[in-house]
């Protein structure tokens, strides 16, 4: 027993689970008031008492160690249970990412469970990105005292459609995250092994793609390297990608009867599976569900930027939704585990902050003064939404009304050139990618880029469309929608999209300033089915729907809406080859030419969830 504070006790327990494998654990006790109590699980996979920088608050930017977090947890009267997960820091047994954490979770659940002299029979799980997995598997496995939860950024809905894979794609930042997390807390590497993977240099391995097991930054580690293949390798949506680990939406029965509080940013990778947890879990009629989607990037609640835009000091977590993050996740366990009022700024069942509105000017910290405001809602997307489809035109034009003739755009994809990143729905993607909102033109700092930098709008292999200049304010919140009709020389090959708030020029931004809001990705072998992949004839026309991450954003008069139509989006996704190879295989790559068709015969069309004008 070691003191984590005057009124809090620290036990560190080794937890059996059903394999005899034992999971570090550590018990955080109030000492100033009687047991038993209700209970706190974290499971996370980067140390059960490691700083974790996203354990912060707007005032006072020095980041929390989990077991600070636990100990005022513990001293609101909680008993705090903080777990590593299976292979990780001091934690027996072999690590795969993802996979396991059903049994464990459930298996700790019922250890909690068996300890009545501090366990009082009701649990609430919490935790960001992994630890949010953790807590569906956890939950998929129906355990006994379950009765609250609190996910923010993960719990996957269906890692096959977002945080693994995404249209079919491979989401990269699986390769940065296996690289760096097999440097620390991998409990199977020796210091040789470990001396390697530090030397090894991402950037260029990253240009030497593809890889190949054995000839990958990660061959020193063979458990990380197996692991990532595995999930690259598997482009079809089969009985892997159903485990209760990776496929929340296969398993939402198990949550009847749980409160859970589903809280996430627009520029996250599980955004969407943010939202799909909503309307999955509150279509199954839980009062106990709400929502919260910031223009946070990943776990980043507590400062008003994302990227290279702010939105304004109201876009904080601190001071809008609760005086801060452990306050709100506090109020949250009070009211379902201890029967306390829930504060009234936390009983709408979606909030959601509306980008957009502010002044346009360089603030100066450097950034676009984009501004924002948080708005409320009954359901998701907004009741009263209008999905409004916006055509495509051969000259560049995103209109409401349709092309009268049929006409096509084309452009040559070579995979040895794919377009650069430029912000985006992104985690663990650094110093490659990096999440938020960015002028879309390329820098010396960009990844990828090749001079002459400039904008992306100017590569031979962007198609840009966009509408006129808005004669007044838009609202667009909710799941966008880009179904496009489209040809290629090769049998398979990728369709990017991305939409754009497009300032007008302004002194502080003489060019204008192209945001990006949200993109999306579709591998055209499963533009029919992700189970069945299938090939297209060269020069086929075929329909294709690229579904990015939801957002909310307001475009002012003055603005335009635009649409960058392209084949890569590098290093987020894995280019593809455009030969058909395998999925996560070496082999040659060609060049495509790659066409959008417009018109009454293949339409072409962007569908934008407008919300009516309201202050």
């Amino acid at each position: 027993m070691a003191a984590a504070g005057g009124s809090v006790s620290r036990h560190t327990h080794r937890v059996p689970m059903r394999d005899g494998v034992h999971l570090a654990t550590d018990l955080y006790l109030p000492t100033q008031s009687p047991g038993p109590w209700p209970v706190l699980l974290e499971r996370t996979p980067y140390g059960k008492n490691a700083e974790t920088r996203r354990e912060r608050t707007a005032a006072n930017p020095a980041p929390l160690r989990r077991g600070e977090v636990a100990a005022r947890f513990a001293e609101a009267g909680y008993a705090v249970v903080v777990q590593d997960c299976r292979g990780r820091f001091d934690s027996e047994g072999q690590f795969t990412k993802y996979l396991g954490e059903a049994h464990d979770g459930a298996d700790t659940l019922q250890w909690i469970m068996a300890q009545p002299s501090w366990c009082g029979g009701a649990v609430g799980t919490y935790g960001l990105s992994y630890a949010a997995h953790t807590q569906t598997a956890l939950a998929s496995q129906r355990p006994e005292g379950l009765k609250a939860m609190f996910l923010e950024c993960g719990g996957f809905a269906n890692a096959y459609r977002g945080g693994i894979r995404h249209g079919g794609a491979f989401e990269l930042k699986q390769a940065v995250w296996a690289l760096r997390n097999a440097c620390s807390g991998s409990t199977q590497l020796g210091d040789a092994a470990r001396q390697a993977l530090a030397q090894a240099d991402i950037g260029e391995w990253f240009l030497r793609l593809p890889w190949s097991r054995g000839d990958s930054p990660l061959q020193w580690a063979p458990e990380y390297e197996d692991y990532l293949f595995g999930q690259w390798e598997r482009g079809a949506f089969d009985d892997y990608w159903r485990q209760p680990e990776l496929y929340a939406a296969g398993h939402y029965g198990a949550l009847d009867g749980v409160a859970l509080m589903l809280m996430c940013g627009w520029w996250d990778p599980y955004a969407q599976t943010t939202t799909d947890n909503y309307l999955g879990l509150a279509g199954r009629g839980n009062p106990g569900v709400r929502m919260v989607l910031g223009p946070w990037t990943h776990g980043e609640r507590s400062v008003p930027y994302a990227g290279d835009v702010d939105f304004g000091p109201g876009a904080v977590l601190d001071g809008s939704l609760a005086p801060d993050y452990v306050a709100m996740r506090l109020a949250w366990f009070d009211h379902w585990l201890k029967g306390q009022p829930l504060p009234p700024a936390m009983d709408d069942s979606v909030r959601y902050f509306r980008m957009g509105g502010g002044s346009g000017r360089r603030t100066p910290a450097g950034r676009l003064d984009h501004g924002g405001t948080w708005r409320s809602a009954s359901h998701w997307p907004v009741p009263g939404t209008a999905f409004v489809p916006w055509y495509l035109g051969a000259d560049g034009a995103l209109s409401p009304v349709q092309p009268d003739r049929d006409d096509a755009l084309g452009f040559d994809f070579d995979p040895a050139s794919p377009v650069p990143t430029l912000g985006g729905s992104i985690t663990s993607g650094e110093p490659l990618m990096v999440a938020g909102a960015y002028d879309q033109r390329t820098s010396g700092q960009t990844f990828g880029a090749r001079a002459p930098h400039g904008p992306l709008a100017q590569r031979p292999d962007v198609l840009v469309f966009q509408t006129p200049v808005l004669d007044e304010d838009m609202e667009v919140s909710g799941p966008i929608t880009i179904e496009l009709c489209v040809s290629s020389s090769a049998p398979d090959t990728d369709f990017t999209a991305k939409l754009i708030d497009q300032y007008p020029p302004s002194a502080d931004y003489p060019e204008g300033y192209a945001m990006n809001l949200t993109d999306g990705i579709l591998r055209c072998r499963y533009r029919r089915s992700w189970e069945a992949p299938e090939m297209m004839r060269p020069g086929e026309v075929v329909q294709i729907t690229i579904e990015p991450m939801p957002t909310s954003n307001l475009f002012r008069r003055g603005h335009r809406i635009r649409l960058d139509i392209s084949s890569s989006n590098f290093p987020r996704f894995d280019v593809n080859p455009n030969t058909g190879a395998p999925e996560g295989s070496a082999g040659p790559r060609v060049v495509a030419r790659n066409s959008v068709h417009m018109g009454p015969g293949a339409p072409s069309r962007v569908v934008l969830p407008v919300i009516a004008a309201r202050p």
